[in-house]
């Protein structure tokens, strides 16, 4: 109901964007109640029509009247969240949940000046809300192990010890496939490109079209890390940070065997590699990599492209390096110590991609 927070979903205001982001610091608990109330929002697609104040008025006191007298009747499971002032408004504001949420989409509707719900010569017009937070599965993962969650999609999702995750009983009422994360998961996504999967994590956004990766966020945690196994995925933020181009309107692209780190306090994007990567090609491809007398650059390439991982060298300068080698049972690591060792080359992992130094080979 909260106009500032309407505007920040709908503008991007950096003043309202520094306003909740700081508000979400401090209140790290409240992400999943933050989430939910911005898709209720994002999914509101209708055309605009002032309604005079006076009949705003009396809508919201007959709902108000409604609700007290439900209240009455049942007992209450309804959550009211008093929120700071923000920079741009001058009353308190509050986000409702339970059996008040209906409600609250309602005024909310009003208040942005919601057409009437048949006009003159016109018939009635067709609305689409997205689900209300009541309407969302939530699974917690107290114990020690994993717990698999099958949505309804036909995704699986391994939720890590500590976890939750949060996701529509059906994917049928927006264009997105959205669930809300709190901790650590595994993803393995059902593919349909006409429904992108997202999923939430307070200050981040992950999509992906059909993939395997893993997620960790816990609310104390001071970075997110976000590992891609297969497939793709872009990750986008809320508000400009540092790492994200601007020429990257749809965010960072993780691939394969990359990791994608993002410092909280800093606002700071970092990509880099997995610990242990793994082949990408087929079991079915031969994975010997016995080389002998191998022009380093051929080596090079197969092994960026067993592994998915970008490697820069210079072929000019290293034209004349040749490596001999068996690499059939090194880890992807052993196998760049082996042969930049044989080349006398160094070398970075810089940006989610191996940079090779070298003087060349004589």
């Amino acid at each position: 109901m909260d106009e500032d927070f309407i505007r920040w979903v709908q503008h991007k205001d950096p003043i309202d964007n520094l306003f909740w982001e700081n508000w979400l610091v401090q209140n790290p608990s409240r992400h999943l109640i933050i989430a939910e109330a911005r898709q209720i929002v994002e999914f509101i697609q209708l055309e605009q029509q002032t309604i005079p104040a006076a009949d705003v008025q009396v809508e919201i006191t007959q709902l108000l009247t409604t609700i007290r007298q439900s209240k009455k009747k049942a007992e209450p499971v309804a959550e009211m969240l008093l929120l700071p002032v923000s920079p741009k408004r001058r009353g308190r504001i509050a986000i409702l949940s339970g059996t008040a949420a209906a409600a609250a989409v309602i005024i909310l509707l009003m208040i942005n000046g919601l057409p009437r719900l048949t006009q003159a010569n016109k018939g009635p017009l067709p609305m689409t809300l997205a689900p209300s937070a009541s309407s969302l599965i939530q699974k917690d993962n107290p114990s020690d192990k994993p717990l698999s969650v099958n949505l309804p999609d036909g995704s699986t999702i391994s939720l890590s010890p500590g976890s939750r995750i949060s996701y529509p009983n059906k994917f049928t009422t927006s264009s997105t496939r959205d669930v809300y994360l709190s901790g650590e998961a595994y993803f393995a996504i059902a593919k349909n490109p006409a429904k992108p999967f997202r999923v939430l994590t307070g200050e981040l956004i992950t999509r992906v079209l059909g993939t395997s990766f893993c997620i960790r966020m816990f609310e104390k945690d001071t970075v997110i890390r976000i590992t891609v196994h297969t497939g793709k995925i872009s990750v986008s933020s809320q508000s400009p940070v540092e790492g994200m181009p601007d020429s990257s309107p749809d965010g960072l692209i993780v691939t394969p065997n990359q990791q994608l780190v993002y410092h909280r306090e800093i606002k700071k994007f970092q990509k880099t590699l997995v610990e242990k990567p793994a082949f990408v090609v087929p079991d079915t491809v031969d994975h010997s990599m016995v080389y002998e007398d191998t022009p380093v650059e051929k080596v090079f390439d197969q092994l960026g492209r067993y592994y998915g991982i970008g490697i820069v060298f210079d072929s000019e300068l290293l034209n004349k390096c040749t490596v001999t080698a068996d690499l059939a049972n090194e880890p992807f690591y052993h196998k760049l110590d082996l042969i930049c060792k044989a080349i006398g080359a160094n070398y970075w992992i810089v940006d989610g991609q191996v940079v090779i130094q070298s003087n060349g080979c004589q």
